[in-house]
């Protein structure tokens, strides 16, 4: 016989709403008594209806979610931390792709609205910078993953990366390694976590008494096609960069591509960091120094922070920065190994 959520409550002696909201984690029921229900209903096998469930809340039980594009293994890992935490929860996903458009970003969400998603999480993208005002109106929770909510809406808030933290960290290995010209491969134009990683870089070099130079910011577009054009403008450049931090993992990749073809020398004439870790990272010739991402649990949080948001708990905070890991190998010309501790802040 199934167990149903009457049953709960008579064996706990409470009501059927109260069960409702502790098996939803909702925070207006105290966490003792959730941990309590939670925990009897399991003992009584008890296993969620997800239709009942979201006619019970007035929900459809989906998480839209909106991402750059699949190709990207760094959206890969992150669209897996979402999905296991989604599903763990009793929601099912629905992912689109925008292509890198940040128009198409937008009638995504729309879209997903209209089909009713409880929430929408918007992955990698530019929209927290350019259509903050419409995601406000959207009437749902948006949780944007390396974007910023800078307007502090109660239903937008944010999760990424330290990517200046990042950037910092990446550039001071290179300096410590006895490099002076260090050049920046950029992304898109327009993503804030290009230009925050863009930031750290600038502030590692001067507080080294190193001059930036803006010459040795090399325009790139995320994809490993931008790193095999950014080598012949590293080369024309004088004088030459003797290292190169890359925006991501991909660009870098790129980068490494066009050395080889070209016969260059990595890391002896030319040392490479990237950044996400993605897992071709390790397996390249030579192997990428990185900035790793820890790109599971963003997708993790952002379910998280959703659904938090769906219980009505206001007392979060409006932006939530994860910190990354230095792994160092063979790209950068190290030897000895570098770590630097992630935590949340």
């Amino acid at each position: 016989m199934n167990v149903s959520i009457k049953d709960i409550a008579q064996a706990a002696g409470v009501s059927h709403s109260t069960v409702s909201r502790a098996l939803a984690d909702n925070p207006l029921i105290s966490a003792a008594a959730r941990q309590r229900i939670q925990a009897l209903a399991g003992q009584m096998g008890y296993v969620p209806n997800a239709g009942a469930r979201g006619l019970v809340l007035g929900r459809t039980m989906t998480i839209g979610v909106v991402v750059t594009t699949i190709a990207d293994p760094f959206v890969a890992e992150v669209v897996q931390g979402i999905e296991s935490t989604a599903h763990a929860h009793g929601y099912s996903v629905i992912l689109t792709s925008s292509d890198n458009d940040p128009e198409r970003e937008a009638q995504s969400v729309e879209m997903l609205r209209a089909r009713r998603a409880d929430a929408v999480i918007v992955a990698s993208s530019r929209i927290g910078d350019l259509y903050q005002d419409d995601l406000q109106e959207t009437g749902v929770p948006v949780v944007l993953i390396n974007s910023h909510n800078d307007q502090g809406s109660a239903q937008v808030v944010s999760i990424s990366v330290d990517n200046r933290h990042g950037g910092t960290v990446a550039t001071q290995h290179l300096l410590r390694l006895g490099h002076r010209r260090i050049a920046y491969i950029a992304g898109l134009p327009g993503h804030s976590d290009d230009g925050l990683r863009c930031t750290g870089y600038q502030e590692a070099l001067r507080d080294a008494g190193v001059a930036f130079d803006e010459q040795f910011i090399i325009a790139g577009d995320g994809r490993a096609s931008g790193g095999e054009r950014a080598l012949a403008s590293l080369l024309a450049l004088r004088p030459r960069p003797t290292a190169a931090f890359c925006y991501n993992d991909m660009t870098a990749i790129g980068l490494l591509a066009a050395a080889q073809r070209a016969k260059l020398d990595i890391p002896r004439r030319l040392a490479v960091v990237g950044f996400d870790d993605i897992p071709f990272a390790a397996l390249l010739h030579p192997a990428l120094t990185t900035v790793a991402q820890p790109k599971h649990e963003l997708g993790r949080r952002a379910v998280e922070r959703a659904l938090a948001l769906l219980a009505g708990d206001g007392e979060q905070p409006d932006h939530l920065s994860l910190q990354g890991q230095l792994i160092v190998r063979e790209s950068s010309g190290a030897r000895a190994s570098e770590k630097v501790k992630r935590s949340a802040t």
